[in-house]
């Protein structure tokens, strides 16, 4: 597999997937950048090789268009990290997209809005549903202008780079289905991606006992495979956040 590392993006247009899902406050200031600094070594080395990207996330769990998702919150703070001055399009499916990114020049960046606007990028048609049937039956109608939406992005660039690590776990239009659309050698992941992979490959096939993993977050429904994955390798599973609710009412709390 092609990685970033030995390649060189000179006069290439790449998609970059990233996860620049960010805490805003009431008046748009960013709260904590961690997840965009993670970015930038991915998005350095693009520009340092004489490259142009375009870069794709989602901000929150929009239902639909709504000015306090907007990625245009981020332009000023990732322009000022990158030092570069970044362009808008507000729009990731718009003519403004297309143009833009078409424009782009090496040493260029283009930020697409927030793409969870559009219930294609997650494959969840949006709505209430009377019945399941009305529901599967939505969903898939929805198959084929996910297919349209994933093209128009692969569209852009020449090369796809996925370094959205927070959101790598899920099959959406950006994060997954859109691999497809480009060959073995046009696609790979960004430095994070790598440096998180590598670490957990460290983790699970390298164990140096006792070994003693500590997992968090809200929802427990999108761990269980991981957790009952790790019981099988470590000594002790530590579990915090939010989902340590749903075991204590298991246990009858």
């Amino acid at each position: 597999m092609q990685t970033i590392d030995k390649f060189n993006f000179a006069g290439k247009k790449a998609f970059v997937r990233v996860d620049f899902n960010v805490p805003l406050d009431e008046n748009f200031n960013i709260t904590d950048d961690t997840r965009m600094r993670a970015a930038l070594p991915t998005l350095k080395k693009i520009l340092a090789d004489g490259g142009s990207i375009i870069i794709g996330s989602h901000l929150g769990r929009p239902k639909g268009v709504a000015d306090k998702f907007s990625l245009k919150h981020i332009i000023k703070h990732l322009s000022e990290l990158l030092g570069v001055e970044v362009q808008f399009a507000n729009d990731c499916m718009g003519e403004e997209a297309a143009v833009k990114a078409a424009a782009l020049q090496p040493g260029e960046v283009l930020l697409l809005e927030n793409l969870r606007f559009y219930e294609e990028e997650t494959g969840k048609p949006r709505g209430e549903f009377a019945t399941d049937e009305e529901k599967a039956a939505a969903k898939k109608a929805l198959k084929p202008r996910q297919k349209a939406f994933t093209e128009t992005l692969a569209s852009y660039a020449d090369y796809y780079v996925n370094d959205a690590f927070g959101t790598a776990h899920r099959k959406h239009a950006s994060t997954a289905i859109i691999a497809d659309y480009f060959d073995k050698d046009h696609k790979m992941f960004g430095y994070l991606m790598e440096k998180e992979i590598n670490a957990i490959d460290k983790v699970l096939n390298n164990i140096q006992r006792p070994f003693v993993a500590i997992m968090g977050g809200s929802k427990v429904s999108t761990k269980i495979e991981i957790i009952e994955n790790l019981l099988t390798k470590v000594d002790t599973l530590i579990l915090c956040g939010g989902m340590t609710y749903t075991f204590m009412k298991a246990q009858g709390g």
